[in-house]
C-alpha cells in the first residue's frame, strides 16, 4: 500500500471539473451512498475511488459534493435498490444560464445523474487510507 496523502481537489470551472472526473473515472459505488438534500442544496456521492495516481492496483473511499444545486433527475438508476452498484465513467459540465449549468455523473450500463447548479462549486476528498484491489479498469478501444 502506498503511503500518499489523499486527494483533496476544488472545482468552479469546466475545467477543474475535468481533472476530478479524471480521477473519480472507473469509481464504484452504491445508490444507497448518493444523497441530495434539498434544504442545504448538496448533494454527495460517496464511492471507492481508483487510484490511477498510484503504483499499483489500490482503492480508496472518496466523497464529492456538490453545492447550490437546485434540482437533482435520475435516469436509469433504480433508486429503490439501495445496495444497487453503479459504476461512474464520466462528470460532465453542461454550461445554463452563468455561471449555472448541469452537473451530469454518467454511470456504465446508461445510468446518469444530472444536477442543476447555480454555479460550479465542487469539492473532492479521499476520505479512508487506500486498500489493494487486484483488479485495474480496462477500457474497450
Amino acid at each position: 500500500m502506498t503511503e500518499t496523502a489523499g486527494l483533496r481537489l476544488l472545482a468552479e470551472d469546466a475545467e477543474d471539473l475535468a481533472v476530478i472526473a479524471a480521477a473519480l473515472q472507473d469509481a464504484v459505488g452504491k445508490i444507497g451512498d448518493i444523497l441530495y438534500e434539498p434544504a442545504t442544496r448538496q448533494l454527495t456521492l460517496a464511492l471507492n475511488r481508483y487510484r490511477w495516481e498510484a503504483k499499483g492496483g489500490e482503492r480508496v473511499r472518496s466523497a464529492i459534493q456538490l453545492g447550490s444545486v437546485l434540482k437533482v433527475q435520475a435516469r436509469k438508476l433504480r433508486r429503490g435498490a439501495k445496495d444497487a452498484v453503479v459504476e461512474l465513467l464520466n462528470i460532465a459540465f453542461e454550461p445554463g444560464e452563468a455561471p449555472g449549468g448541469a452537473v451530469v455523473f454518467t454511470f456504465a450500463g446508461g445510468g446518469d445523474l444530472r444536477a442543476e447548479v447555480e454555479c460550479l462549486d465542487v469539492v473532492l476528498a479521499d476520505v479512508s487510507s487506500p486498500w489493494p484491489t487486484p483488479r485495474t479498469p480496462k477500457h474497450e478501444l
